[in-house]
C-alpha cells in the first residue's frame, strides 16, 4: 500500500459494489482533457469491476483508443474511492438495457484511493427517476445488474 492506494479494493467497497451501484466512469479525451459520465458499476471481486457504457459517446471513443480508466465511487458512510485500471469490451450490448444501447466493460484494477476523510460521512451518488419512469428503469437497472454479472 502507498498511503491511501491499495493494488485491489478493500473488502468495505468489493462489498459495497458486489450488488451493482451508480458510479461516474473518467476517461482521457484524444485532446488529453478528462471527460466524466454517469455508469452502472458491479465488482466480481477486488481486482474486477464491471461497468456499462453507452454507445457512439465520447467515452465509448476514449475506451476503445487507450482502455484507460478510472471509476469514483461514493457511498454511504464512509465509502469514497478512485479505482483505476485497463478496461475491455465484454459485450457490445446489454440486453437488459434494451431499447437503449449500452456495453458492457470490464477493467482490471491497478489502484484503488481511498478518498474518504476522518469523520466525514458522504450520501451515496444515486439515480432519482422521474416518477412515471421509476418502476420500468429500477426494473431495468436490476435485469442490466444481472446481465453484468452472468456475463461470462
Amino acid at each position: 500500500m502507498i498511503g491511501n492506494i491499495t493494488p485491489q479494493m478493500p473488502e468495505k467497497l468489493v462489498a459495497y459494489l458486489r450488488p451493482g451501484a451508480p458510479g461516474l466512469l473518467l476517461t482521457a479525451g484524444a485532446d488529453g482533457y478528462a471527460t466524466s459520465a454517469f455508469t452502472w458499476i458491479l465488482s466480481l471481486d477486488a481486482g474486477r469491476l464491471r461497468f456499462a457504457v453507452d454507445e457512439g459517446g465520447s467515452t465509448m471513443a476514449n475506451l476503445q483508443r487507450s482502455g484507460q480508466a478510472a471509476l469514483q465511487i461514493i457511498g454511504p458512510g464512509d465509502i469514497s474511492f478512485l479505482v483505476k485500471g485497463r478496461a475491455r469490451q465484454l459485450k457490445p450490448k446489454l440486453d437488459g438495457a434494451a431499447p437503449y444501447v449500452i456495453q458492457l466493460w470490464e477493467m482490471e484494477v491497478i489502484g484503488a484511493k481511498d478518498q474518504s476523510w476522518p469523520g466525514v460521512s458522504t450520501s451515496a451518488l444515486a439515480y432519482e427517476w422521474p416518477a412515471e419512469q421509476r418502476e420500468a428503469m429500477l426494473k431495468m437497472e436490476q435485469a442490466v445488474y444481472k446481465e453484468m454479472r452472468d456475463c461470462k
